[in-house]
């Protein structure tokens, strides 16, 4: 799963989706499911408390190489260099900012979050072992 076949160099077109992080099952890396107390994982039966849940990052890609369009997705700590953070120190930050702002509604710091991204991928070039 981790083996690189190959290397593309590709321009980000877009960002496919809005949320960058999910809870992750330590030990299958699915999403897990979580309640206000409870974690579970559907695929491999793991659970625990929603406090000790871990976070991973997944960033679906739409890019273009000089011939072709591709949709990616890039999960887990290659990101860290790029956000500048773990995902489980970005979910912290993002909920911290929450509730300082007094935010029910998390569309504002998604909103916010989506708009750094796209202004720190799109247009840009990476290249991508795929």
């Amino acid at each position: 799963m981790n083996s690189v076949q190959g290397l593309l160099a590709a321009s980000v077109i877009s960002i496919q989706n809005s949320r960058f992080i999910y809870p992750a099952c330590q030990n299958c890396f699915s999403r897990l499911i979580l309640d206000s107390r409870r974690f579970n994982c559907l695929k491999c039966g793991c659970t625990g408390e929603a406090k000790d849940a871990n976070y991973r990052y997944r960033l679906s890609l739409k890019i273009a190489d000089t011939n072709d369009l591709f949709d990616i997705t890039v999960f887990g700590s290659c990101l860290d260099p790029l956000f500048g953070v773990t995902a489980e120190n970005l979910q912290r930050y993002i909920q911290g900012f929450n509730q300082l702002s007094g935010e029910t509604n998390t569309e504002l710091s998604t909103r916010v979050l989506v708009q750094a991204v796209e202004a720190c991928f799109v247009g840009k070039r990476f290249i991508f072992g795929v």
